[in-house]
C-alpha cells in the first residue's frame, strides 16, 4: 500500500492559511486588497479585541452576484486571472485566489454583497458552507471574520495581546492610506474610531495625519524617471528621523513591498545627513511596466522580484539625493510649550451686608485697577531730579557711558589687550574709592589719570570703546590695495552660497565658547563651530582627492596587510582601482600584501585598518565607491583639523567659519550626520515673549 496520501480540500486550505493568515493583520491586508480591486472609494475596518474576536470590513465597491459570492470561497478561484500570460501582467492587488478559502478554514465568516442587481449572504463555519441566501444590504461588500483560530489551538496560542495585534493592523491600514490617498479609510477598535482619511487624493494630508504637521509641512516631493521607471512620493527632512528602518515605505504599482536593496538605496542617499543608527521617513511610489516585476513569490505578496533591480536602485538613490540637495532646510529648534492656565480671582459672595462707606471704598479701588488710564501719569522731570539728588546724597561717582565712534584699528593687538586690562583695573579702583571715600582730591586725581589714559590712546586714534571691543571691525583700516568694509558690511556674508537653502547670516557673538550665534532672515541661528568647520574641511579634502591630487609619500616602515588568496590572485585588478587613490599594493608572500607609500592626504588615519577595509569591500563588491571608502578617513582628518569646543573665537574667526560654511555643497550636516546649525524662528520668540 502506498504511503503518499491525497490531502482533502479542508486540510489543504488550513495549510495554506498558515502562509496567508499568520495573524489578524494578514486577514485585514488580504481583505482590504480585495476592496481596492473592487474599485472601492471608501473602506471601513471595524476591529474587536485586536481582531482576535471580530474583524469587519465594509466597502462601497462593485460587489458580486450570487454565483460569484459562493465561488469566491473555493480554492484558486479568482476574477483576476484567466490565462497563463496574465500571471506576468498583473495590475491588481490579489490574484492567487487563496485568501478567502484560507481565512474561512480557520474562522467563522459571514459575507454580504450587492452588485446593484443581486444581494447575497454567504455563511461559512471553519471551512463548511452553512448557508447562501438572498439578503438586504447596500451596494458593495461586507465581510465579517469571527473567532479566529478558535479550532486551531496551536495557532491561537501564538497570538499576542489584543493591543499588540491591533497595533499591527493600524500600521498596515496606514500604509494602505499612504499608497491610496484617493480612498477614504476608517479604522475603529472596540467601537472607537482611531484613524480616518477623507480620500480626497492628497498624500500630503495623509502624511500630516500620520507623522504630524511639522514634518508634513517640510516634506520634499519626489519626481524622478527613466525609460522604465517613475519615482514619486515624499521624503522627510533629515531632522525628522527614527530609530528603526520600518518608516521607509516602498510601493510598486500601488503594492506595499519589502526589498532590502531598495531600502539600502534610500539609506545611502540619506547617509550624509543622518547620524549612525538613525533612519529616514520616506514614502516612495515606484511605477513601472507590470511585466518588469514578479509578485508571485510568496503567498503574502510582500516579496517581489525585479528584472532591472540595479537600474531602479540607482534611480531611487539619485532622485532622493538630488531632492535633498535642492530642498534641504536648516533644522528648527523644537520648543515644548506648556499651555498657560489663565487664573481668575473669584469674586467673594459675602452673606452679610457691608457698610456703605466700606462698599464705596472697595468700588473705588476696583475701579482704579479696572481703568488704569484714569491713573495720573508719572512726573518724569521730578523723578529725574529725585534720582540726581539721591546720587549726590550717596556721594557715589557713577562711570559715564562712552560714546561709540568709528575708529581705526591699532597696529598691535597685544597693546590693546594691555590697555584694556589697565582700564579695567583703574575702573575697579575708581568704583571702590567712590563708595568708601568722600569726593575731593581723589576725584581730581582720577580725572587726571583718565585724561592720561585717553592721551595714551590718541597716537593710534583709538578710544576706550575699541579697547573694550578689540575684535570690532573698523572703517578706515589701511591695507595696501584692499578696501575694508565696515563692521556691519563685513558681518554679512555676501558671497552666494553653493547651496541656495543656506541663509545669509550676520554674526552676533559666541555662546560658551562652543556655539556661534548669528541672525538671519527667519530668526536666530545657532552654529556648532566644530561641526561647521569639520564640514568645510571634509569637502576641501574630498575635492582635492577627486581632482587627482594624490602626491605619494614613501613610508619608513612599509605596511603589511593580511589578505585572502582570492585578493592575492586578483591583485592586478585590485591595483587598477586602488591606484585611483594613489595607493599601490605588492604581493608579499602567499597571504600578505605590502604597501610602501601612501598619499599625502592620508594622515591622522589608521593606515593598515583603512587599507584592510578597502580590500574587504573590493572583494565583496568587486568595485570601490570612492565616496564610501574614503569617507571615514576624510572625516577623521577633517575632525582633527577643525576648531574644537571650548575655544574662544574672535569676530574675524567666527565670520570665517560662516563664510567657509557657505562655500560647502552640503552645509547643513557634518560628515557624521550631525547638524551644523539650527534655527530659532522669530515667530516662536514672539510667541514665547507674548508679543503676538
Amino acid at each position: 500500500m502506498g504511503k503518499i496520501n491525497r490531502l482533502d480540500e479542508h486540510l489543504s486550505n488550513m495549510i495554506a492559511a498558515g502562509e496567508v493568515v499568520e495573524r489578524p493583520m494578514g486577514i485585514v491586508k488580504e481583505l482590504v486588497e480585495n476592496c481596492i480591486d473592487a474599485s472601492a472609494s471608501h473602506v471601513e475596518i471595524q476591529i474587536l479585541q485586536g481582531g482576535i474576536d471580530t474583524i469587519t470590513i465594509i466597502d462601497d465597491g462593485i460587489g458580486m452576484d450570487a454565483e460569484d459570492a459562493t465561488l469566491a470561497f473555493e480554492r484558486h478561484a479568482t476574477s483576476k486571472l484567466k490565462e497563463v500570460n496574465d500571471l506576468w501582467n498583473i495590475h491588481t492587488m490579489g490574484f492567487r485566489g487563496e485568501a478567502l478559502p484560507s481565512i474561512a478554514s480557520v474562522s467563522h465568516v459571514i459575507l454580504r454583497t450587492n452588485n446593484g442587481t443581486d444581494a447575497t449572504e454567504v455563511e461559512i463555519n471553519y471551512g463548511t458552507l452553512v448557508s447562501a441566501k438572498p439578503c438586504g444590504t447596500p451596494k458593495g461588500t461586507m465581510i465579517e471574520v469571527k473567532n479566529l483560530f478558535q479550532k486551531t489551538p496551536a495557532r491561537f496560542k501564538h497570538l499576542k495581546s489584543p493591543q499588540y495585534e491591533f497595533s499591527l493592523i493600524s500600521d498596515v491600514v496606514q500604509k494602505f492610506a499612504l499608497s491610496h490617498p484617493e480612498i477614504g479609510f476608517v479604522l475603529s477598535h472596540d467601537g472607537r474610531t482611531v484613524f480616518k482619511t477623507r480620500g480626497n487624493g492628497s498624500l500630503l494630508e495623509v502624511l500630516m495625519q500620520i507623522y504630524g504637521r511639522d514634518s508634513a509641512k517640510t516634506a520634499i516631493a519626489l519626481d524622478g524617471n527613466d525609460m522604465d521607471y517613475h519615482i514619486g512620493g515624499f521624503i522627510m527632512q533629515p531632522n525628522f528621523n527614527r530609530a528603526t528602518k520600518y518608516y521607509m515605505l516602498l510601493y510598486i504599482n500601488g503594492r506595499m513591498i519589502r526589498n532590502y536593496h531598495l531600502q539600502k538605496a534610500v539609506m545611502d542617499a540619506y547617509a550624509p545627513y543622518l547620524p549612525k543608527e538613525r533612519y529616514p521617513i520616506a514614502i516612495i511610489n515606484m511605477e513601472m511596466d507590470a511585466q518588469l516585476v514578479d509578485v508571485n513569490v510568496h503567498p503574502s505578496k510582500w516579496e517581489i522580484r525585479l528584472s532591472k533591480e540595479k537600474q531602479l536602485e540607482k534611480l531611487v538613490y539619485e532622485t532622493i539625493s538630488n531632492a535633498l540637495k535642492e530642498h534641504l532646510q536648516v533644522p528648527k529648534v523644537n520648543v515644548n510649550r506648556e499651555k498657560k492656565i489663565k487664573v481668575e480671582m473669584p469674586e467673594m459672595q459675602l452673606t452679610y451686608e457691608r457698610d456703605d462707606k466700606v462698599k464705596k471704598l472697595h468700588d473705588e479701588v476696583n475701579e482704579s485697577f479696572a481703568n488704569p488710564k484714569d491713573v495720573p501719569p508719572l512726573n518724569m522731570e521730578q523723578l529725574k531730579v529725585d534720582i540726581e539728588k539721591s546720587k549726590e546724597e550717596a556721594h557715589i561717582k557713577y562711570p559715564q557711558p562712552i560714546k561709540r565712534e568709528c575708529i581705526t584699528e591699532t597696529k598691535e593687538t597685544e597693546t590693546i589687550y594691555k590697555i584694556r586690562d589697565a582700564v579695567d583695573t583703574k575702573q575697579k579702583q575708581t568704583h571702590n574709592v567712590g563708595i568708601k571715600q568722600q569726593p575731593g582730591n581723589e576725584e581730581k586725581k582720577e580725572e587726571k589719570e583718565q585724561v592720561k589714559e585717553q592721551e595714551m590712546l590718541t597716537p593710534s586714534t583709538a578710544n576706550v570703546e575699541q579697547a573694550f571691543h578689540p575684535h570690532m571691525e573698523t572703517s578706515k583700516l589701511e591695507v595696501p590695495k584692499k578696501q575694508v568694509q565696515t563692521m556691519e558690511q563685513s558681518d554679512l556674508i555676501h558671497k552666494k552660497p553653493r547651496n541656495p537653502s543656506l541663509p545669509q547670516l550676520r554674526v552676533i557673538g559666541q555662546f560658551h565658547n562652543c556655539y556661534i550665534i548669528a541672525e538671519g532672515e527667519k530668526g536666530l541661528y545657532i552654529i556648532d563651530q566644530h561641526a561647521a568647520q569639520e564640514r568645510y574641511h571634509y569637502e576641501v579634502i574630498r575635492e582635492s582627492i577627486l581632482a587627482g591630487k594624490n602626491d605619494a609619500q614613501p613610508l619608513l616602515l612599509p605596511i603589511t596587510i593580511e589578505a585572502s588568496v582570492s585578493a592575492i590572485m586578483q591583485l592586478e585588478d585590485l591595483n587598477k582601482v586602488m591606484e585611483q587613490l594613489g595607493i599601490h599594493l605588492e604581493s608579499f608572500g602567499e597571504k600578505t600584501l605590502v604597501c610602501r607609500e601612501l598619499p599625502v592626504w592620508m594622515k591622522d588615519v589608521e593606515e593598515a585598518a583603512f587599507l584592510q577595509d578597502m580590500i574587504d569591500i573590493w572583494e565583496r563588491d568587486k568595485a570601490l565607491s570612492l565616496e564610501k571608502l574614503r569617507k571615514h578617513a576624510i572625516a577623521t582628518m577633517a575632525c582633527h583639523s577643525s576648531i574644537r569646543f571650548n575655544r574662544s573665537l574672535t569676530m574675524e574667526e567666527m565670520n570665517r567659519v560662516i563664510e567657509d560654511l557657505g562655500k560647502c555643497e552640503q552645509p547643513f550636516h557634518c560628515p557624521h550626520g550631525r547638524p551644523t546649525l539650527i534655527c530659532m524662528e522669530e515667530k516662536d520668540l514672539i510667541h514665547d515673549f507674548e508679543r503676538g
